[in-house]
């Protein structure tokens, strides 16, 4: 069985999670008759300190639902140029919610500049820009952790033009944990925040949108706009309510990991990656004299799954059913492939 690293999102429910959805109580969540939903938008809520939450079926719809709530047709919404909602979501976002993003420049921990982000709406004057859009943890920086103080000085900038903050938060509980600190006060200064249940949390299925009480109303119209509406769906949301009763604190197990896993890699010659970087459950490393497709099909061929994120960068992501003896087989396994490729790029000398 081949160790998989593409992504928390891989991972299968636990046996906890199996058994609560067998005995889910249910109802039609499209009349707000789910019970077992319902407990579960009530502990998300709770947990991201907001008044009301909404089911949806992925980070993505959330997301969408977000800006499809608080936008309308021809506005503009600020992202960050590595943001997931605008690298991996934007064109459905632009087709379906008929927006425009504006892109100011992430630096290497994911951030925006809150002064840029001043001078940037200060210039715009008069054009419809109704949204601005930070991510917790960012995934395409590494997955570093962004810190309330940080969200609450953006936010603040935001709401003098009184417009609205959304956190992409898919692994916002992998933040918490790194920074030592509840979730709630890393979401207390936006106005809505979306979390996955499907990535680090190990449910199948599921993100939760929460937010003022008066935007999830709206939120749920929005969500049958695309078709979100479901009916029982009470079987799913029960995996969702063990994830964040005995999921969450065991993240640090999957940061611990990949901080094993980014200590070694920076030991192999031909890959570049800074450990003290590494400090959640994403590791994101620099091939030389490799193809990124290349040194996948090697690393595949070895027993060991990652994803690209540019020609020559490759990402590793840490989760629940990966060990400490994993990392160890998928260090080894990186060993050999790089030896493979230095062998490989030797001239032949000529026979003597």
């Amino acid at each position: 069985m081949s160790i998989d690293l593409r992504s928390d999102t891989v991972t299968l429910p636990t046996p906890q999670m199996r058994e609560a959805m067998y005995r889910a109580e249910v109802g039609d969540d499209v009349h707000h008759d789910d019970p077992t939903i319902k407990r579960l938008e009530r502990m998300a809520a709770e947990r991201m300190g907001k008044d009301d939450a909404l089911f949806v079926a992925s980070g993505t719809m959330a997301n969408l639902v977000a800006v499809l709530t608080q936008c309308e047709a021809g506005n503009r919404v600020i992202v960050g140029h590595e943001a997931h909602i605008h690298y991996y979501e934007g064109e459905g976002i632009r087709r379906l919610a008929d927006v425009d993003f504006c892109e100011l420049v992430n630096d290497e921990e994911g951030r925006i500049d809150p002064a840029g982000l001043e001078k940037f709406l200060w210039e715009s004057e008069g054009q419809p820009i109704t949204l601005v859009c930070l991510e917790n943890t960012h995934m395409r920086c590494g997955g570093v952790p962004i810190t309330a103080e940080y969200t609450a000085k953006v936010a603040t900038v935001a709401h003098e033009r009184s417009i609205p903050v959304h956190v992409d938060g898919a692994r916002i509980f992998n933040a918490a944990v790194a920074l030592g600190v509840p979730a709630q006060s890393l979401v207390q200064e936006v106005d809505s925040v979306m979390f996955c249940l499907s990535k680090g949390l190990s449910a199948p299925v599921g993100s939760l949108l929460c937010g003022s009480g008066e935007f999830i109303v709206r939120a749920r119209q929005s969500r049958r706009w695309v078709g979100g509406g479901m009916r029982q769906v009470g079987i799913l949301g029960a995996a969702g309510i063990v994830a964040l009763e005995t999921m969450i604190e065991r993240l640090t197990d999957d940061h611990e990991n990949a901080k094993l896993l980014a200590t070694g890699l920076a030991t192999i010659g031909g890959i570049a990656v800074d450990p003290d970087h590494v400090r959640t459950n994403i590791v994101i490393f620099a091939l030389e004299g490799w193809e990124t497709r290349d040194f996948l099909a090697a690393l595949s061929a070895e027993g060991v799954l990652a994803l690209p994120t540019g020609p020559d960068r490759v990402r590793m992501v840490t989760h629940y059913g990966i060990e400490r003896q994993d990392i160890e087989k998928a260090l080894a396994a990186v060993q050999r492939v790089m030896q493979k490729g230095l062998r490989a790029a030797q001239p032949v000398q000529p026979a003597g």
